[in-house]
C-alpha cells in the first residue's frame, strides 16, 4: 500500500512530493516553528537535504511517510507517520512515530490535532498498527497538549544527548503513545 490522500473536515493531506519543497522551506524558515527542534530557522540548503530524507520515510513501511496539509487549497503544514529510528523507540513492526509541524498563522486552530487524529485513524484502521507514539521536548507545552487531546498518554521522560542542547533540554524529552486497543475503545460506537 502506498501513501493515500487523507481527508478530514478541513484538511486534505497529500503525500509529500518534490512539488512541496517550497512549502517545507517556508515552514522551516520560521525560528518560532523551529524553536523546539533546532532553536533556529533552517536554510534552503538544509531543507533540501531534509526533503530527500522526508521523501525516503515512505520507503521502509508501506503506507507510512509525510503528508502535506492544505485547507481550502492553502498550505498549513505537514504531518508524518514513520517507523521508529532509534533502538530506544522499540521495534519497527507494528508501530510508528507521529509528528506534525504547522505554519505559525495556523496555530491554535485545532488543525494539528485534526490532522493527527486522521493519521491515527489511518495508522490503526488502514495499516493495522498496534502502537503510535510521539516525542517532544518536555517544555513544549503546546505539542504536549495536542498529544493529550488526541488520546495519547505520557509514557516516559528521558534525556537525550544533544550536540547543541536547546534551552529547556535539561528537563528532558517526553514520549506519548496510544495503542490500537486504546484508540478503538475511544471511538464512538457505530450504529448498525
Amino acid at each position: 500500500m502506498s501513501q493515500q490522500i487523507l481527508r478530514t473536515d478541513r484538511i486534505t493531506l497529500v503525500p509529500l512530493s518534490d512539488e512541496h519543497l517550497d512549502h517545507e522551506i517556508e515552514l522551516d524558515a520560521d525560528p518560532e516553528v523551529m524553536r523546539y527542534l533546532t532553536g533556529r530557522a533552517r536554510s534552503r540548503a538544509e531543507v533540501e537535504v531534509l526533503h530527500r530524507e522526508r521523501l525516503a520515510a515512505a520507503d521502509p513501511v508501506a503506507g507510512l511517510g509525510f503528508w502535506v496539509g492544505f485547507v481550502d487549497g492553502r498550505f498549513v503544514g505537514w504531518w508524518l507517520l514513520e517507523p521508529p529510528t532509534r533502538a530506544d523507540q522499540g521495534p519497527v513492526d507494528g508501530q510508528a512515530e507521529l509528528g506534525y509541524r504547522l505554519l505559525r498563522r495556523y496555530w491554535r486552530q485545532g488543525l494539528a490535532s485534526e490532522g493527527a487524529r486522521e493519521l491515527l485513524r489511518h495508522g490503526f484502521e488502514d495499516l493495522r498498527l498496534t502502537r503510535v507514539f510521539a516525542e517532544t521536548m518536555a517544555v513544549n507545552a503546546a505539542s504536549r497538549a495536542t498529544m493529550t487531546s488526541i488520546g495519547m498518554q505520557h509514557i516516559r521522560t528521558f534525556h537525550a544527548d544533544w550536540e547543541e542542547p536547546l534551552p529547556g533540554s535539561d528537563l528532558g524529552e517526553v514520549e506519548y503513545a496510544i495503542t490500537r486497543e486504546q484508540w478503538l475503545a475511544s471511538q464512538p460506537a457505530t450504529r448498525g
